[in-house]
């Protein structure tokens, strides 16, 4: 058994990050499909790895830790890892106020307007504008911030870049247009041409997979 497990499901941007991680990493896990649909999440098995009955999940057998909430899972594996975590304490605490600050309108936006748009979610049309109006300044944000910088922290990419990539990279399923979004565009490219990268529709599993 590979130390890690990921508890996840494919469709979930959450997991993405964390499956990005481990893989830029190049850290051997295994992958425990979580079937939503089933209800699995509200399993007293899951719940008890969860409390929130959410995924992600990461399971540190050899630690015996069990954590949720992708961006702790993110802060964790730069630690376990030695990669992604900022050149010193400094750019670490940088890299966690993008990822507060991800976790707002940028999420909000972007990932409930994807879901509206596969369908798995439903909203009166008043909150969908909003979601979208919240996405398209959060975006606006991001542009103006990435203005002459390559990374968001520092000179190369932290877990801030894959933690706030992990949740651009679903604008397209959201159908917002990025074409406005310059310096965002670039960013996302040079964080696709990092060694091992994989996006959305190839990173993860859609069924639970052991380590080789």
């Amino acid at each position: 058994m590979a130390r890690y497990t990921l508890h996840g499901m494919w469709p979930s941007g959450p997991t993405y990050k964390v499956g990005l991680m481990l893989r830029l990493t190049n850290t051997p896990h295994d992958y425990e499909h979580v079937d939503l649909r089933a209800g699995a999440h509200k399993a007293d098995a899951f719940l008890a790895k969860n409390r929130y009955g959410q995924v992600p999940v990461l399971d540190d057998h050899e630690k015996d830790i069990c954590l949720s909430q992708s961006s702790v899972i993110l802060d964790y594996l730069a630690d376990e890892t030695g990669q992604f975590g900022g050149k010193d304490r400094s750019e670490r605490l940088r890299a966690r106020e993008w990822q507060f600050w991800g976790a707002g309108p940028l999420t909000v936006g972007i990932y409930r307007t994807r879901a509206v748009k596969l369908g798995f979610f439903k909203f009166p049309e008043e909150v969908q504008v909003a979601n979208l109006q919240s996405a398209l300044s959060a975006l606006k944000e991001l542009d103006g911030l990435l203005a002459g910088r390559s990374w968001l922290v520092g000179n190369g990419a932290t877990i801030a870049d894959l933690d706030i990539y992990g949740i651009t990279a679903y604008a397209g399923q959201a159908q917002i247009d990025l074409q406005a979004f310059g310096n965002v565009r670039k960013w996302m490219g040079r964080v696709e041409d990092l060694a091992g990268f994989k996006g959305p529709q190839d990173c993860l599993p859609q069924a639970s997979v052991k380590a080789p």
